[in-house]
């Protein structure tokens, strides 16, 4: 009874802080994709995730009169909407969408960064995106950041202020996981910030390996929109990442070679043959 209590209570008491806020859930998922915002509304209840990251390019928060809001399905009182600069190819357009995003939604300033470098791979265009996070760190925003894994690039980030680096783990949409652990290793290594991988998980073992790495949490979208049933597969997310965090703070076994045995071949009943 004790540890159930233990693992029911573990969110509350290890909970993310994000630019001075606090979050009982890892897992943070996006809006795009899905059949509607009603499909969408449900995967995020289902995800327990408190954060959904939004388009602003893409999806309606009031920009496009006579259409439907997601805001009229998704409340900012009930969670955290994080404007995203997804579409955005150079620093300018980043900086104007995080700007439009402040406006439509009453002078908030959590953002996500994300400047890309070309449209077949999505990449991260590490140079404009530095150049965007210097200018809306200087303006107010807090500033989520998307950025390739390069140990480097994600300090230097940190260093110009931004309150999450997100590192990919894949290309955005390739569902192929963690393709590279060890750079995000070494990007834990040297980080004050919270690290979130950002792009490229595929299922909930994904999910769980970003977790066991001792990142700080997990953001998706395509992994939960394009699975076959995107609610179950939110619910699916929502216990890799709190089964993934558990697995990092209790800390795995060493790696063997050889075996080692579960019972000791000392005080035994009877003496070994």
């Amino acid at each position: 009874m004790e540890a159930e209590i233990n693992i029911t209570t573990q969110s509350a008491a290890d909970p993310l802080l994000i630019a001075g806020r606090s979050y009982a859930s890892r897992l943070i998922i996006g809006s795009g994709k899905y059949r509607d915002f009603e499909q969408n509304r449900a995967a995020l209840e289902a995800s327990g995730a408190e954060i959904l990251t939004v388009a602003i390019r893409r999806v309606n928060l009031g920009q496009n009169s006579g259409e439907p809001s997601l805001l009229d399905f998704v409340s900012p009182d009930d969670f955290t909407i994080l404007p995203n600069t997804a579409g955005c190819y150079n620093a300018e357009d980043a900086v104007r969408t995080c700007k439009m995003a402040r406006e439509l939604l009453d002078g908030h300033k959590l953002v996500k960064l994300e400047v890309l470098g070309d449209r077949k791979t999505l990449f991260p265009n590490v140079t404009e995106t530095l150049k965007a996070a210097r200018i809306l760190v200087k303006d107010g925003f807090d500033v989520m950041v998307y950025t390739s894994d390069d140990p480097l690039v994600a300090k230097e980030l940190e260093e110009i202020g931004c309150v999450s680096v997100m590192p990919l783990g894949a290309p955005i949409g390739s569902g192929l996981g963690i393709r590279n652990p060890y750079n995000i290793r070494m990007i834990l290594e040297n980080a004050t910030t919270p690290i979130i991988v950002d792009a490229g998980v595929g299922t909930a073992s994904d999910a769980s390996i970003a977790m066991e790495l001792g990142c700080a949490g997990v953001l998706m979208n395509t992994a939960i929109a394009e699975a076959k049933n995107p609610v179950l597969m939110a619910s699916a997310m929502k216990k890799a990442v709190a089964a993934g965090r558990e697995a990092f703070l209790a800390g795995r076994m060493p790696r063997r070679l050889y075996s080692s045995a579960s019972s000791p071949e000392t005080g035994t009943f009877f003496p070994p043959l």
